[in-house]
């Protein structure tokens, strides 16, 4: 069997999965798998309030090294649809480009990968470790039912990943630019300050939340966080809203609770616990009452250079002759849960268009993708 990476891709685009994922796209990638004697294993997870997710595990092979790919089949909503140029699941080829959501996030990998795998088991027969998927339903939502879920049904199964390749599109404009081997961490905090409702012509009788809240907020950003180090970007602080409990957008009442979310994306510099102690220390100065609830999404990680980053950066530079930055920038992924597990590196196609309308990537970036997935596994399993 020869697995044609930009069928297999249409295939899973035509599988409508908005996150997510109902488990379409995922009998798709099933069928393709166990065609190349991998032993699939599907699971759902579920909790109260939350969508049923399924995921799935496959495997070929029993040796180590287990060489895991990693990703997920959910894509995000469409938008206005009819903001699209063509059907965002009719996967059409168009311009030399393949158009369709989900194109570029990421089933499009999903299918270089798998094409890559059929071709190194036609070549070797797989006789030095193993090679696994793991993809879930789950990314683009919550990401409560998935990535998180399998490593701990994996790790109850005695299932060892020894190194995992992400394919989430990593290239900013052109294929070979960039992996990624770390993201920063993403802290969530909503300060609320409290006053005393009242008339604004009688503030005297009444205590305004809103300049404290203002207060809060500027001692929060008045200087930078720290400045970074050698794989990572300055730590970042944005305010996402402002808010107060005025239902009515009445012009003449002092409101008596006023609230604000911010995110930060932080460096390595700190842990999520000196960070919270930090933002605090500094919310503090303001000398006012307030409360703050905090939610981190993700901790920032480092995948030192290796032998992963290695095997991409070679295999990059003998299709493409080029060499690609060691980065860490972006938003968070499922690369946060699976290093807990094992050295893991993130490496995709460009991700221009990625959520946008109009979704897609070039088929000549499709096959060299393929080409560079496949000297990838030949490099991880000598």
């Amino acid at each position: 069997m020869t697995t044609d990476s930009l069928s297999l891709a249409q295939d899973l685009i035509r599988a409508k999965s908005i996150t997510p994922d109902s488990g379409v796209a995922l009998d798709v990638l099933q069928s393709a798998l166990e065609g190349l004697g991998f032993i699939c294993h599907r699971m759902t997870f579920h909790e109260e309030g939350e969508a049923s997710v399924p995921n799935l595990y496959a495997r070929r092979g029993n040796s180590a090294p287990n060489f895991c790919f990693a990703g997920h089949t959910d894509v995000v909503p469409l938008g206005v649809e009819d903001h699209w140029d063509l059907d965002p699941f009719g996967a059409d080829v168009k311009d030399g480009y393949l158009w369709g959501r989900g194109a570029a996030d990421m089933k499009a990998a999903i299918a270089a990968f798998v094409a890559a795998a059929d071709r190194h088991i036609e070549k070797t027969g797989l006789t030095k470790g193993s090679l696994s998927f793991l993809i879930t339903g789950d990314e683009e939502g919550p990401a409560i039912n998935g990535t998180k879920k399998v490593l701990t049904w994996l790790k109850e199964q005695d299932e060892t990943l020894d190194y995992c390749l992400v394919g989430e599109p990593t290239n900013p404009n052109t294929l070979g630019e960039m992996m990624k081997i770390g993201r920063r961490g993403s802290l969530h905090g909503i300060v609320h300050t409290h006053g005393v409702q009242g008339h604004v012509a009688y503030p005297h009788l009444a205590e305004n939340p809103i300049p404290s809240l203002v207060s809060v907020l500027n001692e929060l950003g008045k200087e930078p966080l720290d400045n970074g180090n050698d794989h990572f970007q300055p730590s970042n602080l944005e305010i996402v809203n402002i808010d107060c409990d005025n239902e009515n957008d009445s012009h003449n009442v002092i409101v008596a609770k006023a609230w604000s979310r911010f995110n930060v994306r932080f460096a390595s510099t700190f842990t999520p616990d000196e960070l919270t102690t930090e933002l605090s220390r500094r919310m503090d100065r303001a000398d006012v009452k307030y409360d703050v609830n905090w939610w981190l999404s993700g901790d920032a990680f480092l995948t030192a250079p290796g032998k992963l980053s290695d095997a991409i950066n070679s295999a990059v530079e003998k299709r493409l002759g080029v060499s690609p930055e060691l980065s860490t920038t972006g938003g968070t992924s499922d690369a946060r849960f699976i290093k807990d597990m094992c050295p893991v590196v993130e490496f995709g196609l460009v991700g221009k268009t990625m959520h946008k309308t109009n979704e897609c990537v070039a088929v000549a970036d499709l096959e060299a993708l393929t080409d560079i997935y496949e000297h990838i596994i030949a490099e991880m399993l000598t």
